[in-house]
């Protein structure tokens, strides 16, 4: 966690970090993005979430303290403020640093009873890994999620932004070898296509 959690005493308000307590680590295209992004919205407070996203995909797909920090200076938010946003929301990842790839598997009902816990265990058995927890070589990180909206299909999983369903044993042993042979971070491009996303709703 950063430091910055620790700044000033227990009855100042938390304030915005200053230049030399951030280190910026923003490409160019994310600055350009965030340009773009601050123009259609009435106050800087209103883009947080886009810009939770573009740092997301900067950072590799974990919102650290110090990606946390860098979107606070650069929206002139307190660094408290921020946190609190992107510790709302599930899809941004600040619990931990996820793997190249998140297998995620909707548990609630229809998928419960469609056998999701059962592909749970055969993930379990395969990875060695359970619930938010990642492979030794960083490939893959299983969470067990709410509701995917997708019951539909279920059992459902999400792997980036693409809904897999219905899943049984064969596909997720044949989805795990594809994505152990993909070189791009499932991730990392979600958060680029959500980034696409905000500023395609922007334009309009």
């Amino acid at each position: 966690m950063s430091e910055l959690t620790q700044i000033g005493s227990i009855n100042e308000r938390p304030r915005i970090p200053t230049r030399d307590e951030v280190e910026l680590n923003f490409s160019d295209k994310a600055i350009t993005e965030l340009e773009a992004l601050k123009t259609h919205y009435p106050e800087l407070k209103a883009c947080i979430l886009p810009t939770l996203w573009i740092a997301q995909r900067e950072y590799g797909g974990f919102l650290s303290g110090e990606a946390i920090a860098e979107v606070a200076y650069r929206l002139q938010r307190s660094y408290a403020e921020v946190e609190g946003v992107a510790t709302f929301y599930s899809m941004y990842n600040t619990a931990h640093k996820p793997g190249k790839h998140k297998i995620e598997l909707c548990t609630c009902l229809s998928c419960h009873l469609c056998g999701t816990y059962r592909l749970r265990d055969f993930l379990k058995e395969k990875l060695g890994i359970g619930h938010g927890e990642t492979t030794a070589d960083g490939l893959f990180t299983v969470e067990e999620v709410e509701c995917l909206d997708a019951c539909d299909r279920a059992p459902v999983i999400q792997v980036g932004d693409t809904y897999h369903g219905p899943v049984d044993e064969g596909y997720l042993s044949k989805l795990i070898d594809d994505l152990r042979a993909n070189p791009e971070s499932t991730v990392v491009k979600m958060a680029d296509e959500m980034v696409k996303v905000h500023i395609r709703a922007s334009e309009r």
